[in-house]
């Protein structure tokens, strides 16, 4: 049976919405919604908050949750798991699951993980979802090989409508499997030129010839950016399944 620790970073500030974590949709804090949602997970082993700060700690175990106060000058999300694994090195693999995804799937986690179980030659699984929507930069679009591989990862619209329709793209889903030297190795790559231009972390792996393997999921993939998600969200968790089985605990 392999072990596998789901790592949830979260970061206090955000430019578009001041201490996003903290903020409370129907009565509960956003990374107390994907906590108890990531932990409904039936692959996970172990499931932690990788945090810099200690109001989220404090928040987690309030609500029954495990965290671990982890460097501020991180940059982002996967430079944080690299600290976690770094003192928790005894786990098969690591799952990357964002703190803002307030929708998570519980059901696509194991997607994710199963993913890279299935095709052990990868170094790393990542999800995506259909989607639609253009010129929206702020959404990372990905595209893949004939294998499923990711080919890259951009803000722009890839693939490109200029010349044939484009019946819909691929929204990254931040919800990662990571085999634990991907992560390592991640940790002493310094920025890559395609990484500074996108703004994008894992195009690092990409570029040094790392395999990520792309699944296709069908979830309601909208985290919470702005102050404008809110009632998106709100209307969504009202007839969210995953929502009903936590909410009458609050």
């Amino acid at each position: 049976m392999k072990r596998i620790l789901g790592i949830i970073p979260s970061r206090l500030e955000s430019s578009r919405l001041p201490k996003k974590p903290l903020h409370e949709i129907f009565g509960l804090p956003l990374i107390a919604h994907v906590y108890k949602r990531a932990s409904m997970s039936k692959m996970l082993t172990d499931l932690i908050v990788a945090t810099d700060s200690a109001e989220i700690v404090q928040l987690v175990e309030a609500h029954g949750g495990r965290a671990m106060l982890t460097d501020i000058n991180h940059k982002n999300g996967t430079e944080r798991m690299a600290e976690v694994i770094a003192k928790y090195p005894d786990y098969d693999y690591y799952t990357l699951i964002n703190g803002d995804e307030i929708l998570l799937n519980p059901a696509s986690i194991d997607v994710s993980i199963q993913t890279l179980l299935d095709n052990e030659y990868a170094d790393a699984s990542i999800l995506a979802v259909p989607f639609t929507r253009e010129n929206s930069p702020s959404d990372f679009k990905i595209v893949c090989n004939l294998k499923n591989e990711v080919m890259y990862i951009s803000r722009n619209d890839i693939p490109s409508a200029a010349r044939n329709a484009v019946e819909h793209r691929l929204k990254a889903y931040h919800l990662m499997t990571f085999k634990p030297k991907t992560i390592l190795d991640y940790s002493q790559m310094e920025k890559t030129p395609l990484e500074k231009i996108e703004d994008h972390e894992h195009l690092r792996l990409l570029e040094h010839g790392y395999k990520i393997l792309c699944k296709v999921v069908n979830d309601n993939c909208i985290s919470l950016d702005m102050p404008t998600d809110i009632p998106i969200i709100e209307a969504y968790l009202k007839e969210d399944d995953t929502y009903q089985l936590y909410a009458g605990k609050l």
